[in-house]
Formats: C-alpha cells, sequence, structure tokens
C-alpha cells in the first residue's frame, strides 16, 4: 500500500503500519463527514489506535448517539466514492494559527500553543475537509473499503477533567469487508460473554447507585471469588509465601514517605482520624515496608516473601468505570519480595513460573515484555544494569520469548509484563514483575551483609492476576460463564420432576453438601423443562440431576452434563467423580 508523507513524498507503508495508516486516514473521513452533516462541529483529536480509531468533537449543544451512525456511514462512503485525493502541506506557525483561527478550529489553534517552537505544522487535504496532522495517509479516499463506527462517549478535552467534555465517536477500519465481518463476528461474541450481562443473569456481582464502583458480590459471586481465592491461598502456600494483612487506612505520613501523597493523592481518598490526615490505601505496598522494618534483618532473612490478598480503593473518573474491569475498590493477590541482588534472577524466574501455572491452569496463552529503564529514572547505572540482567537471565533460563520495551520501565526498576490472549484474540495485560530501588530507600530499609555492612535489599512487587475483580470479569467471558467445576458457584442443580420427588430430591441436595459440592435444589412447582433450560442457560451449571420416581424408586440419580448427554449413575459414584474434577481443577 502507498502512503502519502508530510513532506509530499509518496512510498510503499512499512510493514506493519498498513492497518494504522488506513484507520488514522478512515478518522479524517469520519471527521469530513460529520463536518458536512453537522456544520458547526470543532474537532479535537483523532488518532488511530490498536482496537480503530475515534474523534474528540466539541458539537456545542447537538448529541450524536449510535442511531445517527448510519447517516454518518453513508456519508462516509460516499466520500470514499468521490475518490478524493489525500495532498499535503505545511504552514509556518502565524500562518497555520491564522489558518485554523479562519476554520473556526479553536482546539487546533490551542493544539498548535501547546507544540514545541521548532515543530513543523503539516496539514492534510481532501475535497473541502483539511486538518492538523502529521501523517502518513492513503492516497485516495476510495482506498478506505471496509469500516464501521461503533460507540460513542465522553472525553475530556486533553484527558484533563477542568477541561470541557467533548463528544468521543470510535470506529473500526479493516482493508477488506471480510476482515470487518469477521471483527463483527467477534464483536458479536463479545457481547454475548459480557461479564456485566452474564454477572446480572447469574447474580454473581451488582453496582448500586450508592456506591459507583463498587461492586456489591452477591452469594453465587462471593463462592465464585471465594474458590478462586482458596486457590490462590494453595499456590502461595507451594511457593512458600508468608501472607499478611495490612490496615485499610494508614496515616498522611507514610503515604508522604512512599511517595503517593505527593503524586498520587488526587486518586485516594482521604480521611481525618485524631485531626490528622489520613488515607484509604491504594495499594499495599508501603504496608509490606513497614512489616519489613518492624524488626532487624539479616541476609539469612532474604528473600522474604510477603504475600497480601489486599482491598484497595483508587478514584478512578466516573466516565472510566467497566463492570469489574475498572473499579474503584479491588481485591489484589500481591506479592512483596525483599532480595539481595545476587537473588533477583532466582527469584523472577520462581515468579514467572508461578504465573505461568496460573495462566496455564485457565487455557490462557501469554506473551511478555521486558521493560527497561526510561530517561528518568532513579537509582545507580549498577543497581540498573543488574536488575535488568536478572530480568533477563530469569526469562532466558525459563525459555520465554519476549518482546523489549527500552525506556518503558517504572522511573523506581524495570519490569515483565505479561500480557494474557483470551478466546476472542484479545489482549489483556495482567501479571507484572516489577524491581523498585525507590521504596526501599524511601522506608530507609536495610539487611546486615556477610560481611556485617548493612545493605539496602532490592523490591519486587508482583501479582499474577491483577485484581481478583478483573481477573474473575475476564474468566467469565473466557468462559461465558460455563466456569469449570472447581469455580462454578453452583456446581450441581438437583431438579425434581414433581412434588412426587421433591423429598428424594433435598435427600439428595443434602448428601451433596455434606460432601463438600455446591448444590442446589430446585424446589420449585415448575415444568421440569423449565428448570432444565434456565438451569443450563441461565445458572450454567456443569451438572444437573434429574429426579423423577423411576430414579427415586431405584435409588439412582440421572446426569445430564454441559453437553446434554444424560447418564445414570449411583449417588455415590457421582459424588467421587464430581469431587475428583474439584480436587483436580478440571
Amino acid at each position: 500500500m502507498k502512503v502519502l508523507y508530510n513532506d509530499g513524498h509518496v512510498d510503499e507503508c512499512p510493514e506493519g503500519e498498513e492497518l494504522e495508516v488506513l484507520r488514522h486516514s478512515a478518522a479524517h473521513i469520519m471527521a469530513q463527514a460529520i463536518k458536512r452533516l453537522y456544520p458547526h462541529a470543532d474537532f479535537g483529536y483523532g488518532p488511530a489506535t490498536d482496537n480503530g480509531f475515534y474523534y474528540d468533537i466539541d458539537l456545542g449543544d447537538t448529541k450524536i448517539t449510535e442511531e445517527d451512525f448510519p447517516a454518518i456511514e453513508a456519508e462516509m462512503r460516499k466520500i470514499c466514492k468521490e475518490n478524493l485525493k489525500f495532498s499535503t502541506y505545511e504552514l509556518p506557525r502565524e500562518e497555520a494559527i491564522a489558518h485554523m483561527e479562519e476554520r473556526q478550529e479553536k482546539y487546533k489553534v490551542e493544539h498548535i500553543g501547546d507544540l514545541p517552537e521548532d515543530e513543523r505544522i503539516t496539514f492534510y487535504k481532501q475535497g473541502e475537509y483539511v486538518d492538523m496532522c502529521v501523517g502518513p495517509h492513503i492516497l485516495y479516499t476510495k482506498a478506505l473499503k471496509a469500516f464501521k463506527l461503533t460507540a460513542t462517549s465522553g472525553a475530556y478535552w486533553k484527558g484533563d477533567k477542568d477541561n470541557k467534555m467533548l463528544t468521543r465517536i470510535n470506529g473500526i477500519a479493516f482493508p477488506t469487508k471480510e476482515e470487518l465481518a469477521e471483527y463483527e463476528r467477534v464483536l458479536e461474541e463479545a457481547k454475548k460473554r459480557d461479564h456485566r450481562k452474564i454477572g446480572q443473569e447469574m447474580e454473581l456481582f451488582m453496582f448500586a447507585d450508592e456506591g459507583p464502583g463498587f461492586p456489591f458480590w452477591l452469594p453465587n459471586g462471593t463462592k465464585l471469588k471465594n474458590a478462586l481465592i482458596d486457590y490462590w491461598h494453595e499456590m502461595m502456600a507451594k511457593y512458600d509465601y508468608d501472607e499478611v494483612e495490612t490496615p485499610q487506612i494508614l496515616s498522611r505520613t507514610l503515604w508522604e514517605t512512599s511517595g503517593h501523597w505527593d503524586h498520587y493523592k488526587e486518586n485516594m481518598y482521604t480521611t481525618l482520624v485524631d485531626d490528622e490526615d489520613y488515607a484509604v490505601k491504594p495499594m499495599n505496598c508501603p504496608g509490606a515496608c513497614l512489616i519489613y522494618k518492624s524488626r532487624p534483618r539479616s541476609y539469612r532473612d532474604l528473600p522474604l516473601k510477603l504475600a497480601e490478598a489486599g482491598l484497595d480503593h483508587r478514584h478512578e473518573l466516573k466516565g472510566a468505570l467497566h463492570g469489574l474491569f475498572r473499579v474503584r475498590a479491588f481485591t489484589q493477590d500481591d506479592g512483596h519480595i525483599y532480595v539481595t541482588p545476587e537473588q533477583i534472577s532466582d527469584i523472577v524466574l520462581e515468579t514467572a513460573q508461578l504465573f505461568d501455572e496460573y495462566y496455564r491452569q485457565f487455557g490462557f496463552e501469554y506473551t511478555v515484555e521486558l521493560s527497561t529503564r526510561p530517561e528518568d529514572s532513579m537509582g545507580s547505572d549498577e543497581d540498573w544494569e543488574r536488575a535488568e540482567q536478572g530480568l533477563r537471565a530469569a526469562l532466558e533460563k525459563m525459555g520465554a520469548e519476549y518482546i523489549l520495551n527500552e525506556g518503558d520501565g517504572a522511573f523506581y526498576g524495570p519490569k515483565i509484563d505479561f500480557h494474557l490472549n483470551d478466546c476472542l484474540g484479545r489482549t489483556w495485560q495482567c501479571g507484572t514483575i516489577q524491581l523498585d530501588f525507590q521504596l526501599p530507600q524511601n522506608f530507609e530499609l536495610e539487611y546486615m551483609a556477610p560481611d556485617g555492612t548493612k545493605q539496602r535489599p532490592i523490591m519486587i512487587h508482583r501479582a499474577g492476576f491483577g485484581s481478583f475483580e478483573r481477573f474473575i470479569g475476564m474468566l467469565t467471558e473466557q468462559y461465558a460463564g460455563k466456569f469449570p467445576v472447581w469455580l462454578a458457584p453452583c456446581q450441581v442443580k438437583v431438579l425434581p420432576v414433581s412434588e412426587k420427588t421433591r423429598a428424594y430430591a433435598l435427600e439428595v441436595g443434602q448428601v451433596l453438601r455434606a460432601a463438600g459440592i455446591r448444590a442446589v435444589v430446585d424446589e420449585r412447582d415448575e415444568k421440569i423443562g423449565y428448570k432444565i433450560r434456565e438451569a443450563r442457560g441461565i445458572d450454567r451449571v456443569p451438572y444437573m440431576l434429574i429426579l423423577g420416581e423411576q430414579e427415586r424408586d431405584g435409588g439412582y440419580i440421572s446426569v445430564r452434563d454441559r453437553s446434554g448427554e444424560t447418564v445414570q449413575s449411583s449417588l455415590d459414584g457421582f459424588i467421587a467423580k464430581v469431587t475428583a474434577e474439584i480436587r483436580e481443577r478440571v
């Protein structure tokens, strides 16, 4: 695909960048269509993204909803059919400002003012539409063959909540109609798997106006969450962690020491205790530092591995809240490990192996990224070199292929991120292993080295799930609510065919629960077909026991699994089968 660069030359698009150029061009074509339909529209930013493209627009009192998308898409198709040529030109700063003022583009004028003095101000034009842009772009509008507008939302200008709220219109574009059709198929499947929809149907969790962003775990969801946390406890014991618990509210002095009060306060909930400032913890690491510092430490104590299922609170913007994926209260599967420099590689390798066990348990494939020292880092060159080498050595010992992100580490240390791929091909950043020189320094953490000198430990932050809330949201969509037996809120639904077998069903349910199986007896006066459809379609239970007079009189059970296959079994045989599946987590 040939593209037009902002210096006017045409060349082949670099490999791997074709989709970004196509989507960026689609944003310009969408803006042109909107300008034709809404002449008063004033445009902010309109980039391509990993998932498509968008444009932020000031429409005054006009509201654009998804009902308006067909008209906008029709105008976009008209523009593509016109086969308008893209052209580019450059203007000096003052002329560029006047050019945008003449076109009544106040956001573009402001954007020019934010650019460095030596920045080239370049523009792209197709037909009557002009946009300030660095490009590159397609040569003609006809090259855009497959697109669709997908959503509308609010977005603050420049991402600043003190600025005006603009209308963000999102879209998607692909080189071919076949690729767009496949995307739409996946999108439709994603809607069916939406954890918010399934969570409501299965009564896993809820949200209330009295606590936006704060999930309420319902009985079914609490069973699911507890099953996942039980698994986490077992894994912490297997990997020799000491579990701890730190307070929810800690004083301002702690958060000043950690640096959060100066750099993260807008995301923290604060309160007064005894007329002093306190904050609800947004993360668990400062509390872990106090535990480390609670007594003298020797090199013999290291590595010190502390694990905490810590409940954290962060003030997320209301518009960013999204089911369990973005909440204001969440429980992290946190780990803080204090090590000597020589222990970095072995501990990182062990942690990566722990995460590998996690993800294989749930059937997730994953990719790994290593992020190295950024420009605004703290710590010595020697510390950084040793830390980065430790991470590389661990990944190489594991035999893991990884993507290197030069300069993308945290200011306090390099990190490894794990990106999970789900059944729909979506990517989720979950696991992270971060090395930290800053907090041990801020809290003056020390250990006695073999030579009797006091040394500072390196702190490793790690979380495999990210948070139980977000991971459960992912699992809900991964399994479409059809959780494996060990996770399922209801593992067995007992369905009496009629009132005549109700007593037998209650007896069976009691035996199942006594064996540690989460079983529910559906005693409702409904037809058996209705009960089966609800158990399978809404409750998504792994097993249904259908008990009629024949089963009662014969002292056995009829078992129907998710495939719809029904077999007869003894109750003891079924209990042995299910308890083995729970124990082995299959």
